[in-house]
């Protein structure tokens, strides 16, 4: 059924878990022991702190650093990329930081004009080799984990799988440094999508040149008093957009009110298409200064200011009316910054033109203002966001909290002075505390699909045990091997487990190997250390297929493979992480 895909995986985990109390070689109870399992609550607790780190906007940021250090040197954005996914996902789900990372991807490509082909697959190896840096960097490596711990034994450390897993990305850049070569090269075909993006639309409207950024001195008047003493009605269509306050590199984006007081040092950003000369005369008049943009624009903004299209309606009071007189920017706090009846755009005399119902305007402001005009009965109808809404943080004030608690849950999690599920789940409380997620985040944020096939699982692999079936796999594997020594059985268990995992998820790979593994170090009684540590290595080469991991699914379609790629780039690099594995395993983890 694994191999078949028929039915999806968490059923088949389900059917097995309903079929074996009918053997009788488990009790109902037995079966559903795994819902207890300490080390499924912790891949749970997992995705909770990943999806933090998302929600706070620590991976977007990142990905913004990758962008600004790497500059336009392919070799040097591929390293960057697969050195800091590797880095972010040995503390949350690879597929998660694979996700996270695609659309960061996409608009290096398309900002640099790489093909996304030449970079989506280092972003997939990296994804999954992030799997061997930690323990808790993939439910393989906790699966295998727990059998040892099942088995009386005493676990892997936070960093145990570290020094098998920095080599392994030092070679995986290396390899991809000389494979990209081969990999397709297309340009970033044009978007289908019926969405249109902040920039499309600053093009489309000739927006900017309507950007001005305007700091308040300190002799200002304004200092000290209300944006409503701000008056700009001798300058029609000069509208303020958002306050900036704070430091440089730590300011914070407002929305504009009229009861906001203004202070030294605040940078107004203001939409006006006025002359040079109307930008100064505002500035002599409230005692302003000119600002430089230094490449700042809307589109930098879009994490606190988003632009939508919206028509208005048929029931709609604002028709006939202008918006200048209608005092738009008061009634939706959104300042409207385009109007287009059929195809004919106006420029800077819309807001004295009257609103006809079918009018499109578009408008510009803080997202959660937008959103509200989604509610029934509202004059105005949402047509399309800009894409940037679905990259928009939640809670991208809280960053320092979400890293802190990060810190907190890997410091606790590497000197073992409490179990690692009870560190998780002391993060995730923490960052519920913070603000950094709430309830329901954190309940989406769980891969129920991942648990239900972990818990379905478990019970499959003890039924074995039971039954003799993991010694009969123990035997039969001896018997393949037979006279060979403990290195020929390292790599054949490598080779099996990988295989494997080309035809079944790695989480379940890890469940059936895993029992096999260490049966087959009692048989030859060796340490049952390096065959554990072997199938979880293994577990995470998923480089042979698109079907092989989910990581390698989610890149397929924004890097344009074919299966052919993954075989071509994946098989070789597979067979030099065997050949590493076997070589460093042994000899880090004696026999």
């Amino acid at each position: 059924m694994f191999a078949i895909n028929r039915p999806r995986l968490d059923a088949i985990a389900l059917i097995m878990l309903v079929a074996l109390p009918f053997t009788g070689v488990l009790t109902m109870g037995e079966a559903l022991a795994g819902f207890g399992d300490s080390n499924i609550v912790l891949i749970a607790a997992l995705f909770v702190l990943g999806e933090g780190l998302v929600r706070t906007g620590v991976a977007q940021r990142m990905g913004d650093w990758l962008i600004a250090r790497a500059g336009r040197s392919e070799l040097r954005l591929m390293v960057l990329l697969m050195v800091v996914v590797a880095a972010l996902g040995a503390t949350m789900s690879s597929t998660a930081v694979t996700a996270i990372f695609i659309p960061v991807a996409l608009r290096i490509s398309q900002s640099t004009g790489i093909g996304p082909g030449r970079l989506m697959m280092p972003l997939s190896v990296a994804a999954l080799i992030s799997g061997m840096m930690t323990l808790v960097a993939t439910a393989p490596n906790l699966i295998v984990n727990g059998e040892l711990e099942r088995n009386g034994l005493e676990g892997f450390g936070f960093f145990g799988f570290t020094p098998f897993g920095a080599p392994v990305l030092l070679l995986g850049v290396a390899y991809m440094s000389i494979a990209r070569r081969w990999l397709p090269d297309a340009a970033t075909p044009g978007s289908s999508s019926s969405r249109s993006s902040l920039s499309a639309w600053i093009d489309e409207y000739s927006l900017a040149d309507r950007e001005h950024r305007l700091r308040v001195a300190a002799q200002s008047p304004l200092a000290g008093g209300t944006l409503e003493a701000f008056d700009l009605s001798g300058w029609p269509g000069a509208n303020v957009v958002a306050v900036e306050r704070g430091r440089r590199r730590a300011r914070e984006v407002m929305q504009p009110s009229a009861r906001m007081r203004l202070q030294a040092g605040d940078v107004m950003l203001m939409d006006y298409a006025g002359a040079n000369s109307d930008i100064r005369s505002i500035c002599e008049r409230f005692g302003l200064e000119a600002a430089p943009l230094r490449g700042i624009d809307f589109a930098d903004r879009s994490q606190e200011i988003g632009l939508a299209e919206v028509i208005v309606a048929a029931s709609s009071d604002l028709a006939g009316h202008t918006i200048a007189g209608e005092e738009f920017t008061a009634r939706f706090n959104l300042t409207a910054i385009g109007l287009r009846r059929g195809v004919v755009a106006y420029g800077r005399e819309f807001l004295h033109e009257p609103l006809a119902v079918g009018d499109t305007l578009l408008l510009i402001g803080p997202w959660r203002e937008l959103d509200k005009l989604r509610s029934d009965g509202s004059p105005l109808v949402i047509l399309s966001m800009a894409v940037e809404r679905a990259e928009e943080l939640p809670r991208p004030e809280k960053a320092v909290h979400a890293l802190a608690c990060l810190a907190l849950v890997v410091g606790l999690m590497v000197s073992g002075l409490i179990p690692n599920v009870q560190a998780a789940l002391i993060g995730c409380l923490l960052m519920g505390a913070l603000r950094c997620i709430d309830f329901r985040g954190a309940y989406r944020a769980i891969d129920w699909k991942t648990i239900v096939l972990i818990v379905g699982m478990l019970p499959f692999s003890i039924a074995l045990e039971r039954t003799g079936g993991v010694e009969l796999a123990a035997s039969g594997l001896r018997a393949l091997t037979v006279g060979a020594g403990p290195h020929v059985v390292l790599g054949t268990l490598f080779a099996i487990t990988a295989l494997l995992g080309m035809f079944i998820s790695n989480t379940a790979t890890a469940v059936l190997m895993a029992p096999v593994a260490l049966a087959t170090a009692r048989e030859m009684g060796a340490s049952p250390y390096p065959f554990a540590m072997i199938v979880a290595l293994a577990a995470s080469t998923a480089f042979m297929t698109p079907v092989s991991s989910p990581v390698n699914t989610l890149v397929v379609a924004p890097g344009h493979y074919t299966f052919g790629d993954f075989v071509r780039i994946g098989v070789p690099f597979s067979l030099i992480v065997l050949i590493v594995s076997v070589l460093l395993v042994p000899w880090l983890l004696p026999l």
